[in-house]
């Protein structure tokens, strides 16, 4: 299959599970094996996904050497009436019980770069391309992002296929007592969230970053109450550092609150320092990474050059020091390997410069689902299409080399020398 081509995958329950273990030619294989063996074989090709908690199933004519290929098609034939056809790869989010899509739709830019109409296209289109899972926050344009959301979720009517994300904690007026991670606030926020969406409930609820003014307990205790209310089935957390997210999960633990299932950090192929302390702390606690800023704030779209400083409709045209992405910073002999390396591999595959960060980032571990933004329609199918596109082991090995970020000399340098840090090989950090 070209890349940004098209795929179905078929959702067949674990009932049917038995009957392909004993067709001759079939293997069942667990989805961490099944997504190495692709990336190793660089396969391009449908799949049938076979769903049997706690493991997902993939099944592919070639490449993952599940079934031979003279068996797929009559299965295919034989099981399509089974699942109702998706196009998108589900992944468990976190280590809960609840599937989303590979890519979830990012939705900061609704109500500021994208109107109401342009935003109700795009989430037609996500949804269309097998996409489940959406992601706001109550701070973006201050409660518009989720009305906009909130009257197309109105519109379409039956809703139990998505899976919906919110956040707290910024301030949502000059009250200072309008914002933060207490209590108080956040038993508001929830209420305000839910009216604006037109939900009775959310399923993932979301610190949007630690609040230095609030005890953690009390932000962790307000947060089991809000899903103990049914008003929230999951949270998690965002913008945290390594002993910030290690203690939310000890103090869970030992009292019983919700645990985090997810964490929404910016991660990127110019930005992998998560890498040295969240990361790690993620796949030990089974905690899946719901990654912002894949592209790098347009970076890694090829759209910005060399000692150039950005002009026109960009985010960057309109702000050059805006944010973490700014210019200046980011201008740097280690900014333009990658993206050469990201271009020469998207010319080579037919594919676009953004396709190939995506599919990188949808690659690592304990990634659950990767959040795209677009400004309009155009740029969302472009992101979209990464869906399909698999680099091979070597295209992501050498993106994983090009970009490490390295270990500082200390502590993390002398402790991956002397100690044989596995999760920082595994991850590549410090080739």
């Amino acid at each position: 299959m070209r890349p940004g081509g098209s795929s179905t995958n078929l959702r067949i329950s674990s009932g049917f599970l038995g009957l392909l273990q004993n067709i001759h030619g079939v293997e069942v294989v667990p989805v961490g094996l099944a997504l190495s063996r692709q990336r190793s074989e660089g396969v391009h090709n449908a799949n049938l996904l076979v769903e049997s908690a706690p493991h997902r199933f993939r099944f592919g004519p070639v490449g993952l050497a599940v079934l031979r290929p003279g068996y797929l098609r009559p299965l295919l034939a034989g099981v399509a009436w089974m699942g109702r056809r998706s196009s998108m790869e589900l992944r468990r989010l976190g280590n809960s019980g609840t599937l989303v899509s590979v890519l979830g739709l990012g939705t900061m830019t609704f109500g500021n770069e994208t109107d109401e109409t342009e935003a109700h296209r795009q989430l037609d289109v996500f949804v269309g391309a097998g996409g489940t899972f959406i992601d706001t926050a109550d701070v973006y344009q201050r409660g518009v992002s989720e009305e906009i959301i909130g009257n197309w979720l109105a519109r379409r009517g039956d809703n139990d296929d998505l899976v919906i994300a919110t956040k707290a904690r910024f301030p949502m007026s000059e009250d200072p007592k309008d914002a933060g991670a207490g209590r108080r606030h956040l038993m508001r926020a929830i209420e305000g969230s839910l009216r604006r969406l037109q939900v009775d409930h959310v399923d993932l609820y979301q610190i949007h970053a630690w609040d230095p003014d609030t005890p953690i307990e009390e932000t962790l205790g307000t947060l089991t109450s809000i899903v103990e209310s049914g008003k929230a089935r999951h949270v998690g957390w965002s913008n945290v550092t390594g002993w910030q997210l290690q203690l939310i999960i000890d103090l869970c633990e030992r009292n019983g609150w919700s645990p985090p299932v997810t964490l929404q950090p910016q991660y990127n192929l110019l930005d992998r320092i998560i890498e040295l302390e969240l990361v790690p702390a993620c796949m030990r606690a089974g905690i899946g990474l719901l990654p912002w800023s894949p592209l790098g704030g347009g970076w890694l779209t090829g759209k910005y050059q060399r000692n150039t400083m950005p002009t026109g409709s960009t985010r960057l045209g309109e702000d050059p020091a805006r944010g973490v992405e700014a210019y200046e910073p980011r201008n740097t002999e280690r900014t333009w390997t990658i993206l050469d390396l990201v271009n020469a591999i998207a010319e080579r595959r037919g594919a676009t410069m953004a396709q190939v960060a995506l599919t990188w980032v949808r690659m690592r571990p304990t990634v659950s689902c990767v959040l795209v933004g677009a400004r309009n329609v155009a740029q969302l199918e472009d992101n979209l299409a990464s869906a399909e596109f698999v680099l091979t082991e070597d295209e992501y090995d050498e993106l994983t080399r090009v970009s490490a970020p390295g270990l500082p000399p200390y502590p993390y340098g002398m402790i991956h020398k002397n100690a044989d840090m596995r999760h920082w090989k595994k991850l590549g950090t410090a080739s």
